[in-house]
């Protein structure tokens, strides 16, 4: 099973669910009960602010690790100067 961007996902994974398009977040929160072998709708997502458990869709995930890699190679990883 693998993320959006073809990582390997992993049970215990901090993970950031997307909307099937459009790209708006939908989950943040801990990838649990997740099978290996299929990259669809499989496991759950406990989120860590609190509500409802999420199902998984692996391929709308992507790894929080990833997110905030690309967050910094956009330059968007710190707050600008004097804000």
């Amino acid at each position: 099973m693998h993320y959006r961007n073809g990582r390997e996902a992993k049970n215990g994974d901090k993970v950031v669910q997307l909307t099937t398009s459009g790209g708006r977040i939908n989950a943040v929160g801990i990838l649990f009960d997740a099978t290996p072998g299929n990259s669809y709708c499989n496991g759950y997502i406990a989120p860590t602010t609190g509500g409802a458990v999420q199902g998984a869709c692996m391929v709308d995930c992507l790894h929080a690790d990833d997110l905030a890699a690309i967050l910094a190679e956009k330059g968007l990883d710190k707050r600008p100067a004097g804000m």
